[in-house]
Order: C-alpha cells, then sequence, then structure tokens
C-alpha cells in the first residue's frame, strides 16, 4: 500500500477559451501573486505598530512601504529568473538566449530572487536614508508566505520533487519525469519524498511562526538585525537539510556523480547546488543574530 499523488490536483486553478483565446491562471502564478499581497500586508501592519520599534517611533511610513514592495517585486522576478538562468541551466540559455524571457515556461530560484530583493532593498534604503538592518528585518519577516505558497504550487505541479524512498511518507507521483526511478529501482511503482511539502512546512510554516512570535512577544525589531539573521540561518539551514531528500538537479547528474554534487567532500560526501547556495545563509545570518545581541540601540542607524 502505498501514497498517490491526487487526481484532482492539475496546475491549473482555472482555464477556457473565449472567442478562440486561451486563457488560465497557474497554481504557482497564484502562488506569487498570494505571496506578495501577504508581504505588503505584513509590511504594512508592522510599520505601524511602533511599540515594536526602538524608541515606539517606527522607521517606515506606509508610503515607504508601498515604494519598497515595487522595488521587491522587481527583484524578485528578475532576480529569481536570472539566478535560475545562470545557477542552474547556463548552458541551455546561453544557446537559446531568448528563453530567458519565456517566464511561462517556468525556471525560477530561490537564491537569485533572494539576491534580487538584496540589492532592491539596498537601494531604496540608500536612496531613501533608511537603516539597512531595520529593512532587512521587516523583509525578512514578510518572506516565509511566500515560500510556504511557492513549495505548496511546486508540489501541484509535481516538480522539483524527492529521492525515491521506500518509506511511508513515500508518494507516486503520476507525471514524468517524477514518476520515474532510476532503473536500479527494484519495484514496478516509484516512490518519492514530497520533499515540496518538508520545505513549505520548514521554510514556510515554521520559519514564518518562528519569526512573527519573535516580533510581536520578545519584540526583537527593537535588535536591528535579529529578525533578518534568524531568517538567513533558518532557511540555509533547512534548505541543507531537506537537500538530503530531494533529487538533485538533473543537469548535474551522471553516472559518475549520481547524487547531484557541484562541490566533492571526503567520505564520498558532497553539497548540492541547493546546499552551496545556502550555506553563506548560514554564516552570515549566524552572524547578523549574535551581533544583534549587541550593545543596545538608541535609534536606527
Amino acid at each position: 500500500m502505498h501514497n498517490r499523488f491526487p487526481d484532482f490536483l492539475t496546475p491549473y486553478v482555472f482555464s477556457f477559451e473565449f472567442l478562440g483565446l486561451s486563457f488560465a491562471l497557474t497554481w504557482y502564478a497564484l502562488s506569487y501573486i498570494v505571496g506578495i499581497i501577504c508581504a505588503w500586508y505584513l509590511l504594512a501592519t508592522v510599520a505601524r505598530k511602533k511599540d515594536l520599534w526602538i524608541n515606539s517611533q517606527s522607521p517606515f511610513s506606509l508610503q515607504n512601504i508601498e515604494d519598497l514592495a515595487t522595488y521587491l517585486i522587481f527583484g524578485i522576478i528578475i532576480g529569481g529568473r536570472l539566478g535560475y538562468v545562470f545557477f542552474y541551466n547556463p548552458e541551455f540559455y546561453l544557446n537559446y538566449p531568448i528563453k530567458v524571457l519565456y517566464l511561462w515556461e517556468g525556471g525560477m530560484s530561490f537564491h537569485g530572487g533572494f539576491l534580487g530583493v538584496v540589492l532592491g532593498a539596498s537601494y531604496f534604503a540608500i536612496k531613501n536614508k533608511k537603516s539597512l538592518l531595520a529593512m532587512g528585518d521587516i523583509i525578512a519577516l514578510s518572506a516565509p508566505p511566500g515560500l510556504f505558497l511557492g513549495r505548496l504550487a511546486n508540489f501541484i505541479n509535481q516538480e522539483l520533487w524527492g529521492k525515491p524512498t521506500t518509506s511511508n511518507i513515500g508518494l507516486e507521483f503520476t507525471k514524468p519525469p517524477a514518476s520515474i526511478c532510476p532503473e536500479s529501482w527494484p519495484y514496478d511503482i516509484c516512490t518519492r519524498h514530497p520533499s515540496q511539502l518538508y520545505e513549505a512546512g520548514l521554510e514556510g510554516l515554521l520559519l514564518g511562526i518562528l519569526l512573527l512570535l519573535l516580533v510581536v512577544s520578545f519584540k526583537a525589531l527593537k535588535s536591528p538585525g535579529r529578525i533578518m539573521g534568524l531568517f538567513f540561518f533558518g532557511y540555509g539551514c533547512a534548505r541543507i537539510f531537506v537537500e538530503l531528500f530531494r533529487e538533485a538537479d538533473f543537469q548535474y547528474i551522471s553516472v559518475e556523480n549520481p547524487l547531484g554534487y557541484i562541490i566533492f567532500l571526503p567520505l564520498n560526501m558532497g553539497l548540492t547546488m541547493g546546499q552551496s547556495l545556502s550555506l553563506p545563509m548560514v554564516i552570515v545570518g549566524l552572524i547578523f543574530f549574535v551581533l544583534s545581541f549587541g550593545k543596545g540601540q538608541k535609534h536606527y542607524s
């Protein structure tokens, strides 16, 4: 007995034709839309709660939040796309550069989107003379809902699946190539870790609840850099852990390298692309988190 991917789940929320034209909304697109709305709501709500900030004075106006949201949206989309192009499939896009613009075909990278957000937010902060640490904190607080929804959409699309497993939690995906196991798999039915759900639970739900608890109950925004540092550290650790159960990116898998490592370590161990990109987040996050416990600040700088 095994679990099977629900037949009623399809990549489309709805699709229809009108006057010979096709219209559709995918769960992946909807996850971006709702994730951005949730992020904006969290940003605006926290900006209004003056008691959460140093000296009970928020460094951001609602106009600041609306302007910042524009920079973040462009950073997520442009950075996410370019990150996927350069980190995961540069050879293909070098041969077909026009395909970089084909966003509807899929292909987004969290780490690329993360870098896009960092650059966009940094430019906004410098331009408007805002605290980089305070801005990093509220952006980090607003990120988990989008991560949670994005991973659920990955699951519905049957993409970014896990490694084959015989455990009871294994799931039979119905869409190739997720439904096809390696030739060494000894059973007729291929069951895999639903690693998308692991990531949704850790990166999105658990991390989001923890950050929100620290802000609301422990006033962590009064210690600039603490929420940002914990987000970096928490996401990096969660991603490194889940990569142990997630199928490596196909372009790095070969007969000589079946686990898709890009960095090789002793004892037949190594790091995947996702782990390699997440490790610096863990280190930087830990540094920011520890430094946030230093001498208390009287204002944002």
